[in-house]
């Protein structure tokens, strides 16, 4: 059945891969409003949730998924296969449009890599600023910070700083193996990768720039409590 829509958060399936359907379980809230770009609604129905909106041109679709949410009661929003947009940037789009302040975007990376890269330029939207909005497939999960983000894992988790565009100054990292106080990173250089959580909780804070943050899980999630 469909999820009670809530106007604050909202969950996007896109197209991409989707490694293990277990881990993405765990941190897929269904109460929130579920929007699917396109054929991202296969991962909505192997995870057993139906989308309230299916949006896109239709054409990664599979015949049987339609059929299938539609008579769960999906509503599909059809575009012209020769548009701007992407899929997931309707959805991203659509989301704005409820005025959602918290999106997870789940299978947003393999596949193609121009589809990866621009999954992610898609969060660097002016509009999303103010937003709680992040990639994740329950094994990696990717944001941009224009100040401070916290990151929640597990020591030994992996996580990278990557300025885009452009340096980005006044990096402080709290929880991290190799802390930075301050420093500047350039988009050049590769001094951001690959980082260690000590514990459960990292911090990072800047002072100027846009800076994308790759958390990716070593661990399994711990099962719900």
């Amino acid at each position: 059945m469909n999820g009670t829509i809530v106007p604050s958060c909202a969950i996007i399936f896109a197209g991409g891969s989707l490694p293990d359907l277990e881990p993405a379980r765990r941190f897929i809230d269904s109460s929130c409003l579920l929007i699917a770009a396109d054929g991202g609604a296969r991962h909505a129905l192997a995870l057993g949730l139906t989308p309230a909106v299916i949006i896109g041109d239709l054409d990664s679709l599979l015949p049987t998924d339609r059929q299938q949410a539609e008579r769960q009661g999906a509503r599909l929003l059809q575009y012209p296969t020769d548009k701007d947009e992407t899929d997931l940037e309707l959805a991203l789009d659509y989301a704005l449009q409820q005025n959602c302040t918290r999106i997870l975007v789940v299978a947003a990376f393999g596949g193609r890599l121009d589809q990866t890269l621009a999954n992610l330029s898609l969060l660097t939207d002016p509009r999303f600023a103010g937003l709680d909005l992040r990639l994740d497939d329950g094994v990696e999960e990717a944001f941009f910070t224009r100040r401070s983000a916290q990151v929640r894992g597990r020591a030994g988790d992996l996580v990278s700083l990557l300025p885009w565009g452009g340096p980005v100054t006044g990096i402080r990292t709290r929880g991290l193996r190799w802390a930075l106080s301050g420093e500047t990173l350039l988009p050049h250089k590769t001094r951001g990768i690959s980082n260690e959580m000590l514990g459960p909780l990292a911090e990072i804070e800047i002072q100027s720039g846009l800076l994308l943050v790759i958390h990716r899980r070593l661990l399994p999630l711990a099962p719900d409590r």
